[in-house]
């Protein structure tokens, strides 16, 4: 039977870590995933867990081939729009305001 070669990645707040691991050919993404222990040691809920494959998303069952990169995210903690907005206020504030010119003969 033909085997693949397959490498999974996910990084923690602790820290990051790839394990290269070796399936049936026809594993899907969720064999990959359970092969490698990702999940666990991840410390993402399945309920959470997010999967990719080199950067696209992906389900679980997503057929795998030889040499591809399954990647496990993580949810957002917060929206990276609405932080930079809440900054871009705070800054605001924060500088005084401009005096403007007067035009000559105004």
């Amino acid at each position: 039977m033909k085997r693949i070669r397959v490498e999974v990645a996910w990084a923690s707040p602790a820290g990051q870590d790839v394990v290269d691991v070796e399936l049936a050919d026809g594993a899907t993404l969720a064999d990959a995933v359970a092969a490698a222990g990702g999940l666990a040691r991840a410390g993402i809920a399945v309920r959470e867990a997010g999967y990719a494959i080199f950067g696209q998303v992906a389900q679980p069952s997503t057929p795998l081939a030889d040499a591809d990169r399954v990647e496990i995210t993580r949810p957002l903690r917060a929206d990276p729009k609405a932080i930079r907005r809440t900054r871009a206020k705070a800054q605001a504030a924060s500088v005084p305001a401009r005096r403007t010119r007067r035009e000559p003969g105004a």
